[in-house]
């Protein structure tokens, strides 16, 4: 029998649609499977009654909106009125907003139905989601590891099929770390691109919003949703017909191809590629060659970019709105990193900004001559919960690189980048790629990703899927 989780995004909306399913029996399916899988730490906070009574609301209305009765989740970044907003940190444990930000305020009006907050860590500051308010986000594939961060539930939820599909935002990596660690599709959007974005906006424009689900043609759908969040208003949008899944569906051929493993950060950290994340990225440059695109190494030689980002990271920690009191409340690295980002001085911050633009405008030029650029999405496999306690500061951020030494300066750079799983390790578990495309180059990216799914066929489910 085929279960609302077992279909696609696009299918669960067409069900709706078709009357085939309503919002209320959508919702209460998943509120069911989040209760049931609550060890994996997808949420942080569920909010089941609200969310029946809005989905019967939305039975008594006609079909509105390209989200009409889709259940979603916001990231505990993401303020939502009336709804416990811890922002991953026990200085917030009591933290109930009267307003909600205007991504919450957005799918409403695009006719989701939340189902409550999905966990992140402290503030969104890390790549890992294992925040000490909370249970660790686990991986489905292996419970024993991380999830990856700072979209981790939003990522959990998606992968373990809790949610059809999720908005999660994207600092440094954190849609694309998680979605790579648990083998769902995670798209970064270009920098501007969307209206809205994480609830974090800042000077630096690392952050934006972005798609979590298991299929390209789902990321697709859900980024034409948030492309169209600003007037808050879909009268007249016809649900899959958008720009962005069209270009999903599109087989594009002769595209050119950059390919590299190289990283920014070789010369600082010690960057070692696993060799289940190496024989993904060879195969997908074979897959890609032998779809009839031109592949050819990427010359890049990035310079000076560690030295910018950890400006840039501590910078962006500083403007947590913390008081001396909430300081003892918060981690010791969220702590450090507040402590660090405030002693910053101004010429130091614009050194910092200015030099982030000299490295946007290199790299745009140095990938210039591709429509698109493969890289490994992970150098490491996921790594066990836990792994990143009880060092100090400066290890716990080089094995944040480590892991994911691909991920941060794409966000730098302004550029979109997708990553998604093209191959199983030794144990079965999926292994990803990323893309990365030009300047508002999403469509491309969407066309090759289906293309290298298509290939790669259906990847096999969590063990738990059919529970």
């Amino acid at each position: 029998m085929t279960r609302p989780h077992d279909l696609s995004l696009a299918a669960q909306i067409a069900a709706l649609r078709a009357g085939e399913i309503g919002p209320v029996e959508l919702a209460a399916h998943y509120l069911d499977r989040i209760r049931r899988f609550a060890d994996l730490g997808a949420f942080a906070e569920i909010t089941g009654e609200a969310a029946l009574a809005r989905a019967a609301a939305l039975e008594e209305m006609s079909p509105d909106g390209p989200l009409w009765g889709v259940p979603s989740a916001e990231k505990d970044l993401v303020a939502r009125a009336g709804v416990p907003t811890r922002y991953g940190s026990r200085s917030r444990l009591a933290h109930v907003p009267s307003v909600s930000d205007a991504l919450a305020e957005a799918m409403d009006a695009a006719g989701a139905v939340s189902l409550g907050k999905t966990s992140t860590s402290e503030f969104g500051l890390t790549g890992f989601t294992e925040p000490l308010i909370h249970a660790p986000a686990r991986n489905p594939w292996a419970p024993d590891t991380g999830a990856g961060g700072s979209s981790g539930g939003a990522a959990v939820a998606v992968a373990a099929g809790l949610l059809p599909a999720a908005v999660g935002s994207d600092g440094g990596g954190s849609i694309r770390i998680p979605s790579a660690t648990v083998g769902v599709v995670g798209l970064k959007p270009s920098r501007g691109r969307l209206p809205i974005g994480s609830g974090f906006d800042s000077p630096d424009g690392l952050a934006v919003a972005g798609p979590i689900a298991r299929a390209v043609e789902d990321a697709a759908l859900l980024l034409d949703a948030l492309v169209g969040l600003a007037p808050f208003s879909y009268a007249t949008a016809a649900p899959g017909r958008g720009p962005f899944v069209e270009a999903a569906r599109r087989a594009t051929p002769g595209l050119r191809i950059g390919v590299t493993t190289v990283s920014p950060w070789d010369d600082d950290e010690n960057i070692v590629l696993d060799p289940a994340a190496r024989a993904a990225f060879d195969t997908a440059t074979a897959w890609l060659s032998d779809a009839g695109h031109a592949v050819a190494d990427a010359d890049w030689h990035p310079v000076g970019y560690p030295a910018l980002f950890r400006v840039l990271w501590r910078a962006s920690a500083a403007r947590v709105p913390l008081s001396d009191d909430d300081m003892t409340a918060v981690e010791p690295l969220t702590a450090w990193l507040v402590r660090e980002g405030r002693s910053l001085s101004a010429p130091d911050l614009l050194g910092g900004l200015t030099e982030a633009r000299a490295f946007e405008r290199r790299t745009v030029a140095d990938f210039a001559a591709f429509d698109a650029v493969l890289t490994p999405a992970l150098a490491q496999s996921p790594r066990p919960v836990g792994w990143y306690a009880g060092h100090d500061p400066e290890r716990t951020f080089a094995m944040q690189v480590e892991y994911a030494p691909y991920s941060s300066f794409v966000n730098v750079a302004g550029l979109p980048a997708l990553t998604l799983p093209v191959a199983t390790d030794a144990a079965g578990h999926p292994v990803s790629v990323q893309l990365i495309g030009r300047p508002g180059g999403e469509a491309a990216l969407l066309a090759l990703a289906t293309q290298l799914e298509g290939r790669r066929g259906p990847l096999p489910r969590p063990p738990f899927w059919d529970a």
